[in-house]
């Protein structure tokens, strides 16, 4: 029995219908959501990471200004000292004795003086009298003259021995901490020898000597002509030290000076710092790092390191969503980092949204959605005013 017409045709639409659904696209896909954080201008301190050393603020190494013997050593090793106190004594029995026969010869030309004046006196009058010749008083007066320089020359004699009577006693010249002594009691020294009998250092303030490359110098003062940073007010010369353990020192130093030349071998130069030791926690040789302010930039622009990326080339780039919420590569050149952030020196400008997160799903032109960054954070970067950097050489 043929099936009716009618069945046939509704039987063909059926088919038609089920084969056009199984052939229909799928829906267009969500596009892919990413996080931003929003570019701001902000004010920021801007500082340098030197490494340097400690040095004493004052050092003087102690010699003897006489020969002679050791009798006694008057200082503890180690021990701080105040200038002028006695730290050796040598037999000082050889210039007492030189000073008094110095006094005696003084004494003894001394005493002819009166005697010589008096002659010299009698024979001018008698010269006017004519009763001495003229050969007899010069006679007389170049005697006086002779007489008195011996004076001269005996008082000196006396000085000289009182001088070296006063350097048997060897004294610091200043204050500071004294080290180990190279003699002992008994020893023989002689004046000015080239070994030092101690070396005293003054620790308190100390000096902190650190090196920076003249590129760095003169980036910062192209930078400050240019009015992209500022002197930062009078505490522009405070600065602030790092001890080897990590910690901070509690007391802030002065830049005292930068030399004036360069050093040749490490094309850098030499700044000094002069900072307080009244506990004596700084010692000479220690290594530290100085944090020095540069200045103030008042447009400074960060980003978190996380949002650039490098090309194979290794230029810096970051992806941004435009206003039409595609996105946008941008290629950046950044100053330094300072801590998990980039400072943008050009390539932002304040209101650009640069992606945070999602950077991997996503590439130039493609639209996209956006969304909180992880841990629900507001996709706008943070607004601090004033931020400390630092950066090692």
């Amino acid at each position: 029995m043929k099936p009716k017409p009618q069945l046939l045709i509704l039987i063909s639409a059926s088919v038609a219908l089920t084969a056009c659904s199984r052939s229909a696209a799928p829906p267009p896909a969500a596009p892919p959501q990413v996080a931003t954080v929003t570019v701001a201008r902000r004010s920021l301190a801007l500082t340098t990471e030197l490494p340097g050393r400690t040095a004493p603020y004052r050092i003087a190494e102690i010699r003897p200004q006489v020969n002679g013997l050791i009798q006694k050593r008057l200082f503890t090793e180690g021990s701080d000292v105040q200038e002028g106190q006695a730290l050796y004594q040598i037999d000082p029995a050889p210039f007492q004795a030189a000073l008094d026969n110095a006094k005696a010869a003084l004494g003894r030309a001394e005493a002819n003086l009166p005697a010589i004046q008096s002659r010299v006196n009698r024979y001018r009058q008698a010269l006017a009298e004519k009763a001495v010749s003229q050969q007899d008083f010069d006679d007389a007066e170049a005697a006086l003259k002779q007489a008195e320089a011996e004076i001269q020359y005996y008082r000196a004699m006396v000085e000289t021995a009182r001088i070296n009577l006063n350097y048997a006693r060897v004294v610091s010249p200043i204050a500071g901490r004294i080290g180990a002594s190279s003699v002992t009691d008994g020893a023989i020294v002689t004046a000015y020898q080239p070994v030092a009998l101690a070396t005293i250092q003054q620790l308190d303030p100390i000096y902190v000597d650190v090196t920076q490359s003249s590129t760095d110098l003169l980036r910062l003062q192209r930078r400050l002509q240019e009015g992209q940073l500022r002197r930062g007010g009078t505490n522009g010369s405070d600065v602030e030290l790092i001890l080897p353990d990590g910690t901070k020192y509690p007391l802030t130093g002065k830049l005292q000076f930068r030399d004036v030349s360069v050093d040749p071998t490490t094309a850098s130069v030499t700044l000094r710092m002069v900072f307080p030791n009244p506990d004596g926690v700084l010692l000479p040789g220690m290594f530290v790092r100085a944090v020095v302010k540069e200045g103030e930039n008042d447009d400074a622009i960060l980003i978190p390191q996380q949002t650039v990326a490098r090309d194979p080339k290794g230029n810096p780039y970051v992806l941004l969503v435009d206003a039409n919420g595609k996105v946008e590569q941008r290629k950046l050149t950044l100053d330094r980092a300072i801590k998990d952030q980039w400072l943008v020196s050009s390539g932002l400008a304040p209101g650009d949204r640069v992606i945070a997160e999602g950077m991997q799903k996503v590439r130039a032109g493609v639209a996209v959605k956006e969304v909180l960054l992880a841990g629900g954070q507001k996709p706008v970067a943070s607004s601090t005013s004033s931020i400390t950097t630092a950066r090692s050489n």
